[in-house]
């Protein structure tokens, strides 16, 4: 349904620039915006690519046990009927740290 409003509104919009007779700023208002989208991917491709290593030598350090063990009785709290035991706490704890520092997306790197 989103699919469908967002069209409309993309081709009500390119019709009424050229019926205006301002199709060229609508031409180059997209190439501007794909420009900056493009500069936006890849400064956040930086950013996420040291952080998921930042979380990696993190997983491999031994601290992501160690925070997912300080993290136990909040994930207790959380979650009553998973076994404390289970794999899925850890993941959901490392999860819950790495978006309280910030991390974001970086929270579940690929292989981890």
């Amino acid at each position: 349904m989103m699919n469908y409003l967002w069209s409309g509104m993309i081709l009500l919009g390119v019709l009424w620039a050229a019926v205006g007779g301002r199709l060229d700023e609508v031409t180059m208002g997209a190439l501007d915006g794909a420009g900056e989208a493009v500069s936006l991917g890849i400064t956040m491709l930086g950013v996420m690519a040291f952080w998921s290593g930042i979380l990696e030598i993190a997983q491999n350090s031994g601290l992501v046990d160690w925070m997912s063990e300080k993290m136990r009785p909040v994930m207790r709290f959380l979650f009553p009927y998973l076994d404390s035991e289970h794999p899925a706490v850890r993941y959901m704890a490392v999860n819950m740290i790495a978006n309280c520092l910030g991390l974001g997306s970086a929270a579940t790197p690929a292989g981890f």
